[in-house]
């Protein structure tokens, strides 16, 4: 898994979260999406197996809502 691809398909899920969250999507459903975003692209674009592909979606899912989370609550403060 090279860490660019996964940086950019970070920032690609929280970019169409956002959007999503603009057009209507509550603010509690968004961590939600992110990981059910995260699951597809970790099974077709990073890994071979589908287990692995899971797990690694989750990761990319879950990591892009944490960094929402932390930049939004840093640039609060």
């Amino acid at each position: 898994m090279e860490e660019l691809t996964v940086a950019v398909f970070i920032a690609v899920i929280i970019g169409v979260v956002e959007l999503a969250k603009g057009l209507g999507l509550s603010t509690k459903l968004s961590p939600l999406l992110a990981v059910i975003l995260g699951i597809p692209v970790g099974i077709f674009y990073l890994s071979v197996d589908v287990q692995t592909g899971i797990v690694y979606g989750l990761i990319i899912g879950l990591s892009a809502a944490g960094l929402y989370s932390g930049v939004k609550t840093t640039l609060k403060k």
